[in-house]
């Protein structure tokens, strides 16, 4: 947005008002108009207005009625080039976030419930931080222990998580459920169906997932999970011989890395023996809203948001997944820091 100052243009009669936006090339007239005819005694008049679409000649008389507005709004404004939003984005959720509208009188209520519940949270967060050393030494003896992040044997660790399929949004005809199994294990489970819906919008259909809820302090502040102390993602679970994936989510404070996710694929066998995978975190490469990135960087494990698990193999067939827990794992003899060379290349070498 450039705004508009009055210049003048000197010549003839008098001065004539010209149109300079600030900040671009400036009005002039050109030398050779600047000479007197014979036939007129007054200067020919030349009025060049940068980034308008007409230039103005006048000799007599100027036709400003097209081109200018009348000269008592001089507070007036011209854009001169258009807004572009490249990396902003206005939802972190990329538009699949639902807002509920609700009466005054049910936020007050639930909000005062809300209050005892936060209060009571930052009480024993008050009480932790006396009791607690606040220097943490990591002893050698933990080196190789493995710590359970997410246990699901009840309903109150269920609600950790939120489980989605493409028919939440319109998308598809795909449905899940996380629950408890008959073995006392939480079981995500569900049917797949790779159907397109005819709106002429979407394109592929068929997926379901499962991801945990952000941690929050009291009064619902934001924190992150910290993995720095472990190399490995462990889980003990019992498939029916698809492919999940799992998708480890580290969205920073700015909007260009909302969508940051790491993932690697969970395999799993059928029949009715537990298996504990283990995977380094080294092995998950980087994607942003379903899409590979050609620069790839190690997991920032101090940055952890959320974990995910995602059925989407285009098999149309009901799943099973039981998990017993979800941990991270130390192993003192894996070294590797990033499975995935990465090459730069010159600026002149095609595909760069």
């Amino acid at each position: 947005m450039l705004p508009l100052r009055w210049s003048h243009v000197p010549g003839g009669s008098g001065l004539v008002r010209a149109l300079r936006p600030s900040g671009s090339v400036v009005s002039r007239i050109p030398p050779h108009l600047r000479q007197e005819d014979g036939n007129d005694t007054r200067q020919k008049r030349f009025l060049h207005v940068h980034s308008s679409r007409n230039i103005i000649f006048g000799n007599t008389k100027t036709f400003l009625k097209e081109n200018l507005w009348p000269c008592s709004r001089v507070n007036r404004s011209i854009a001169t080039t258009p807004v572009k939003q490249l990396f902003w984005e206005k939802d972190p959720k990329g538009g699949y976030s639902s807002k509920e509208k609700r009466n005054r009188k049910e936020l007050i209520q639930e909000g005062l419930k809300e209050l005892r519940i936060e209060l009571s949270k930052w009480k024993g967060e008050v009480i932790e931080k006396f009791e607690d050393d606040p220097i943490i030494v990591r002893p050698e003896c933990l080196i190789g222990d493995m710590d359970k992040v997410w246990i699901l044997k009840n309903e109150e660790q269920l609600k950790n998580w939120v489980a989605t399929s493409d028919k939440d949004h319109g998308e598809g005809y795909s449905s899940c459920s996380l629950s408890l199994s008959p073995a006392g294990h939480g079981l995500f489970s569900g049917q797949i169906n790779t159907q397109v819906p005819k709106d002429g919008r979407v394109k592929k259909a068929g997926y379901c997932n499962m991801k945990s809820i952000r941690p929050r302090l009291s009064f619902k502040r934001e924190v992150y999970l910290d993995w720095s102390l472990y190399n490995h993602l462990e889980l003990r679970v019992r498939g029916d011989g698809r492919t999940y994936l799992l998708n480890i989510s580290t969205a920073g404070y700015f909007d260009l890395h909302w969508n940051d996710m790491y993932s690697y694929p969970l395999y799993t066998r059928g029949g009715p023996h537990w298996q504990v995978t283990k995977i380094p975190f080294s092995k998950f490469f980087l994607s942003s809203k379903g899409r590979l990135q050609d620069k790839q960087c190690p997991i920032p494990l101090q940055r952890v948001v959320s974990l995910g698990i995602s059925a989407g193999d285009r098999v149309n067939a009901p799943f099973r997944l039981e998990i017993d827990y979800i941990g991270v794992y130390s192993d003192p003899d894996h070294t590797e820091e990033f499975a995935y060379e990465m090459y730069k290349l010159p600026k002149y070498i095609v595909g760069n």
